[in-house]
């Protein structure tokens, strides 16, 4: 429920969200590699925007994450971590509580401000999770306080209602097609 500390963004017609395609990017990794998010198309993606490694919140929310992988990993889903940080300090980061996913180095914040701009308070104050399905559209964005983290099972909700988007609109399309055939016949 949106609230002045919680945001959650979409575009209603008649009762309906109507997604918005992601913006595409590329940041470098925690190694220096390039993840580029169009490349991701064909799976769903959770984008974790946190404000700074080794702040208490943050560390919680990914240790949490790492403690709970097994959960993320049968998502399917790609998800990468997004903060300020350079990727040298990523890779500390990373090393030191042994997380499992990439962390990606947004040090302009352009990405941050694109995906995870609160509309009343400043980057440095918030952190967001947004979910982008197979097709390139954004299904979920939540926007908080830093102060408040995501749980993972809120996480894990999002990326399967991400997914069961696109399983509904394929088993649409296949029902479509055998009554079409059926009618043909």
């Amino acid at each position: 429920m949106p609230s002045i500390f919680h945001a959650e963004s979409a575009d209603v017609i008649r009762g309906k969200e109507i997604p918005e395609i992601a913006p595409d990017f590329v940041l470098p990794d925690e190694k220096g590699n390039d993840w580029r998010l169009s490349d991701q198309i064909g799976r769903v993606t959770a984008i974790l925007f946190y404000p700074q490694n080794e702040t208490m919140v943050c560390r919680r929310q990914l240790c949490s994450l790492r403690d709970n992988w097994s959960e993320y990993l049968s998502t399917r889903a790609e998800i990468v971590g997004v903060s300020p940080a350079a990727s040298t300090d990523h890779l500390e980061f990373s090393s030191k509580y042994k997380l499992p996913l990439r962390l990606l180095a947004d040090q302009d914040r352009q990405v941050t401000r694109q995906f995870a701009k609160h509309p009343i308070f400043p980057l440095s104050f918030t952190r967001a999770i947004v979910v982008v399905d197979a097709k390139g559209f954004v299904r979920t964005r939540k926007i908080m306080l830093r102060a408040f983290r995501p749980s993972d099972r809120s996480v894990i909700t999002a990326i399967h209602a991400a997914r069961a988007d696109a399983l509904t609109e394929s088993y649409a399309t296949i029902t479509a097609r055998a009554r079409s055939s059926e009618i043909e016949s």
